[in-house]
């Protein structure tokens, strides 16, 4: 009887152990290490898409003008304040003339000098002309008189001697003029030079635009060339954007954009791909590109304002589409983890265009209908057990 009732303690604490065993394994293999890993799938269908390329930007003027002396000089005068609005010819500044002006006085007394001079020496010629006239008519009475021998030979020759000293007179009375009208033609030149110089001291807008730095102030002494007062043609404006080299192979002008500015971030801009730039930035590896505003803001931004610059790419023909979340990289070969009857398979696949939803084109290694993982709650290898769930909780 007692080995009975033994033979039972031993068999229950047996059968107790194979069910603490069995309820260990069945927790180890649902929720400890070897348990499944819960994933989220995606089936490969065939779509297509429309890439757009993302970069940032600044907003620029692509019209700037810098307004300043072409002399060295002192400023008299700075007309305009940074914000204004000016007309093409405004006056915005306006350098001392200092003795400028008295020097163009002097030229203009030196110039009707010169007038007075070309009036005196056309005088002269005309009293020239008229002597050099009576003296060949003399000449001319003289000889014929000779002729009938009414005067003699001497007196031919001494009206012929008065005819040479009146050519010779005309001659001189004629440079004199011409070189007057040169003196005067020089002196009206410096003039004109003068007050062109005293003109090019008034700084004048070269076209209509907007006032966005006033570098000096009055009184200030500054070079040829330094700019007084900067502007810009708001018209204009564009934003210089940059974009990944890897990703800017359908990048070309026309293409249309979307314009974010930072202090407009809930306002989308319709905007157009201007150029893209010859020249690319090799040290950040981006490539260059003017967009520009198809309808200029009411609120124009300031110069230098970041911009975020989405460009539209033409859609691309119907391809296996998967999330760019499926990728992985497995002993440096970009791939998916394909799911076949609940077993897990890294293929390798190449990748096409893809847009900013992050949905990528496979041109190579899958076909529509495959499923492939997207999501894993912990990292995965062909021999791990999986459990496919709508969505993934943190654990």
């Amino acid at each position: 009887m007692k080995q009975l009732f033994a033979n039972r303690r031993k068999l229950s604490l047996i059968v107790f152990i194979v069910l603490l065993v069995a309820l260990f394994a069945y927790v180890a293999l649902r929720s400890g290490p070897l348990a499944p890993v819960p994933v989220t799938v995606q089936s490969v269908r065939q779509e297509t898409v429309s890439p757009s390329l993302f970069g940032v930007g600044t907003v620029e003027a692509r019209y700037a003008y810098l307004i300043g002396p072409t002399v060295s000089g002192r400023i008299r005068q700075v007309s305009v304040q940074v914000g204004d609005r000016v007309q093409a010819g405004q006056v915005v500044a306006e350098m001392d003339p200092v003795d400028l002006d008295e020097r163009v006085s002097s030229q203009q007394a030196a110039l009707a000098r010169a007038q007075a001079a070309v009036l005196a020496s056309e005088a002269q010629v005309r009293d020239t002309t008229a002597r050099k006239s009576y003296a060949e008519a003399q000449v001319r009475r003289y000889e014929q008189l000779l002729l009938k021998r009414f005067v003699s030979d001497e007196a031919v020759e001494a009206k012929r001697q008065e005819r040479l000293v009146t050519e010779a007179a005309f001659a001189s009375a004629s440079a004199n003029r011409d070189g007057a009208r040169q003196d005067m033609a020089r002196i009206r030149a410096d003039r004109d030079g003068m007050i062109q110089q005293r003109a090019n001291l008034r700084l004048l807008a070269p076209v209509s635009g907007l006032v966005v730095a006033r570098n000096a102030e009055s009184g200030t002494t500054v070079v040829a060339g330094q700019a007084v007062v900067e502007g810009i043609d708001p018209a204009s404006l564009w934003v210089n954007v940059r974009f990944d080299q890897l990703r800017a192979s359908g990048l070309r002008a026309a293409l249309p954009a979307t314009i974010v500015l930072r202090s407009q971030a809930q306002q989308k801009m319709a905007g157009r791909v201007e150029r893209v730039e010859p020249r690319a930035d090799a040290v950040t590896e981006e490539a260059l590109a003017k967009v520009v505003f198809v309808n200029a803001p009411e609120s124009l931004p300031p110069v230098g304002e970041l911009a975020e610059v989405t460009v539209a790419q033409p859609e691309l023909p119907a391809a296996p589409v998967v999330q760019n979340a499926a990728l992985k990289r497995q002993n440096g070969k970009i791939g998916v983890w394909l799911v076949e009857s609940d077993e897990l398979s890294f293929v390798p696949v190449q990748t096409g265009a893809s847009d900013l939803d992050g949905r990528v084109q496979i041109t190579q290694g899958l076909k529509a209908g495959d499923r492939v993982v997207v999501y894993s709650q912990r990292e995965i290898n062909s021999r791990s057990r999986i459990k496919i769930v709508d969505h993934l909780v943190a654990p």
